[in-house]
């Protein structure tokens, strides 16, 4: 009984803690309006202290420098019309399924690359990664990510450049997003690759990247802990049958730019899809969406 009081006090101490380094890193930040407002809620501020270890000057200036890139690149405003051919073989893709515990699932396969360009993968990418985040469930603050490697080669690779940039928009301006990363079955020659690229995560990146290989029976297991086998697609281990189909994924997307718009308060004009590309049309934005 003792115990029990004391943890629960304990957790309420920690609780006022962090309450306060919230509220500090608040004042710290001062005066925020428009978007950047929007953008930094006590959730948010939350995950950037995480990030730094409830360090609040350097959350501080973390979020700070998210804030610069956001108002640069505005990824609140990249549209799927914008993106859609790099979507074309469903090489990133949000998964229909979640998580055992509700969280969002971007599927990636490496070997399904269809394009050159750097600046356009990464595009799609940080759209997809919005996109997640907007369909999180309530009270849920990160996704998964599932690499399927099948196919995978070094002709279909992206650049260590392009892959340490990505890094740096996912550990910088998106902390604390990603709960697990899966790597499922990478062959032997991305060992190769993997060794130069571990070096840009940062040690709490690095511990969600998981290898698991299917013939692994510890890697089955982590899966089953992760993931409904019912739900999960035969390439991760599962029971289900991944299809990617471009019209249905650019139909569902373009309503989402709908509730993105609405979200950040922006003047929109939807696009009607048809086989994954889009011509405007003017039509009435969508209520705000719960």
């Amino acid at each position: 009984m003792f115990r029990r009081r004391q943890s629960h006090n304990h957790e309420e101490n920690d609780s006022l803690q962090r309450g306060a380094k919230v509220s500090e890193l608040r004042a710290a930040l001062g005066p925020l309006s428009g978007r950047s407002l929007q953008y930094c809620t006590d959730a948010c501020l939350v995950r950037y202290l995480e990030a730094r270890n409830w360090n609040v000057d350097k959350a501080k200036k973390m979020l700070e420098e998210t804030l610069k890139w956001r108002a640069t690149y505005k990824p609140e405003e990249i549209r799927w019309h914008e993106v859609a051919h790099e979507g074309e073989t469903g090489k990133v893709s949000r998964a229909d399924f979640h998580d055992r515990l509700g969280r969002t699932v971007l599927i990636m396969r490496p070997g399904m690359q269809n394009t050159t360009s750097a600046e356009n993968n990464i595009r799609h990418l940080v759209y997809l990664i919005e996109n997640s985040i907007l369909n999180l469930r309530e009270g849920q603050e990160q996704m998964s990510w599932l690499i399927d490697f099948t196919g995978w080669s070094l002709n279909t690779n992206v650049p260590i450049k392009t892959a340490r940039d990505i890094i740096n928009i996912l550990q910088n301006h998106y902390p604390e997003r990603l709960a697990i990363c899966i790597l499922y079955n990478p062959p032997r020659i991305f060992v190769a690759f993997w060794k130069v690229v571990k070096y840009f995560l940062d040690p709490k990146t690095f511990q969600k990247v998981k290898f698991v290989y299917p013939k692994n029976k510890e890697s089955l297991e982590v899966m089953k802990s992760l993931f409904d086998v019912e739900n999960l697609p035969g390439e991760f281990g599962g029971k289900a049958t991944l299809k990617y189909d471009h019209e249905e994924f650019s139909r569902m997307m373009a309503e989402d730019d709908v509730k993105t718009a609405s979200y950040w308060g922006l003047d929109s004009k939807p696009c009607h899809v048809t086989n994954g590309y889009s011509g405007a049309e003017t039509m009435p934005l969508a209520p705000p969406a719960s």
